[in-house]
């Protein structure tokens, strides 16, 4: 996929989200493109993967490119950005640990991942 390509894909992802739900979430971005299946999404949601990015079938790289374009599209059309928590499912007692999103494990590419995008009021 080239970066023309790249871009449609992931502008009509979050498009389609907010027209249906009213918000964009990264992570939902990654599957509707086609970089991450639905039952990869769901092993790392439950702990079963250390990190997102393990399981998403682009390199680093187109990842970071994926991720620049979720959020030029936000400010491109005034979206309002929510971090949101991430916690592993399946916990039945007590605290649900947070999941990892990057390989680094650098804070700022983790936040980026939490952060939805909604449409302000």
């Amino acid at each position: 996929m080239n970066d023309g390509e790249l871009k449609s894909k992931v502008h009509s992802a979050i498009y389609h989200q907010l027209k249906e739900r009213g918000f964009a979430a990264p992570v939902d971005v990654l599957v509707d493109i086609g970089v991450l299946t639905k039952e990869n999404l769901d092993n790392w949601r439950f702990g079963r993967v250390p990190y997102l990015e393990k399981v998403c079938t682009a390199n680093l790289k187109k990842l970071s490119a994926i991720m620049h374009e979720v959020r030029s599209y936000a400010v491109k059309n005034d979206l309002k950005a929510s971090w949101t928590y991430y916690g592993q499912w399946g916990i039945k007692n007590g605290k649900r640990p947070k999941l990892r999103f990057s390989k680094s494990g650098d804070e700022k590419n983790e936040e980026s991942y939490a952060t939805h995008y909604l449409r302000k009021v």
